[in-house]
């Protein structure tokens, strides 16, 4: 369960390491000036909430934004370190490259709930299924797992009591 001290701490942060930390959720500047005016928030619940509609209200240079921040995170592909054969993550690879060259940005798909063992097979099974959409199609698609993925890291952050400090 988030912690409430972690949310006091958000909620107390300056602005701008407020927005830095929300960047970190979310690659969309809109959205983590958006979550950071809005401030304080009475508890976790309603900054999920908030932070849900601003999701939903990502223009497309926002959406643009926030895939583009992924594709810089420091990480490996998306379920390259989930156990499986190489073929697999062969495969897996050919994939992602296919998708990116497709739509322009990264692969996202939020995994929460996916067993470890499950993982490979399930982010190829998405990238070749997603694969088929049309670009309109899959840039809504792509929202809405970005959502999850910053609703996720967003409960993540504010577990954490000293993911934001108040100046000190």
């Amino acid at each position: 369960m988030p912690s409430l001290l972690g949310l006091h701490r958000f909620n107390e942060a300056d602005p701008g390491a407020a927005e830095e930390a929300l960047l970190a959720c979310c690659g969309s500047h809109r959205w983590a000036l958006r979550l950071t005016a809005h401030r304080p928030y009475p508890d976790i619940e309603s900054l999920l909430a908030a932070a849900s509609e601003a999701s939903y209200d990502l223009r497309p240079a926002d959406l643009a934004e926030a895939l583009a921040d992924e594709s810089w995170m420091p990480q490996p592909l998306l379920g390259m370190r989930a156990p499986g054969s190489q073929a697999a993550h062969t495969a897996l690879r050919a994939a992602h490259a296919a998708y990116e060259a497709r739509f322009g940005h990264v692969f996202v798909v939020c995994l929460d709930g996916i067993e470890p063992e499950e993982m490979l097979d399930t982010v190829l099974s998405s990238v070749r299924t997603r694969l088929a959409n049309d670009p309109d199609e899959e840039r809504l698609i792509a929202a809405d797992e970005l959502r999850r993925i910053a609703l996720t890291r967003l409960e993540h952050l504010v577990a954490s009591a000293t993911a934001t400090r108040t100046g000190n």
